[in-house]
């Protein structure tokens, strides 16, 4: 981020959002807008947002996977047909 060019009051925002939008393709760097000095929003290009929110997903799967695995380790774990038991006898279903 470059805070001589990425940070600008959200009244600058509005009077040029062709320029900002011009901006944000060409660096692919998010804007952050202020109100009153202060941070009130981030804007940043449709593309670059989607490859932020894939890594987050990737991230997430990941740290799944990763608490999966650790459980399996320290032995909490149980066997489907264990689950499925008590889950019918929990909620008055027969198997």
């Amino acid at each position: 981020m470059d805070i001589t060019s990425d940070i600008h009051s959200m009244t600058e925002f509005r009077r040029r959002p062709a320029e900002f939008l011009r901006q944000l393709k060409r660096t692919r760097r998010p804007v952050v807008l202020t109100v009153k000095g202060r941070a009130a929003a981030v804007v940043q290009d449709a593309e670059s947002y989607q490859r932020l929110l894939d890594i987050a997903a990737l991230a997430d799967a990941r740290e799944a996977i990763r608490q999966g695995l650790d459980d399996v380790r320290r032995g909490r774990v149980r066997s489907a047909a264990d689950f499925f038991s008590e889950f019918e006898a929990r909620h008055g279903l027969s198997g």
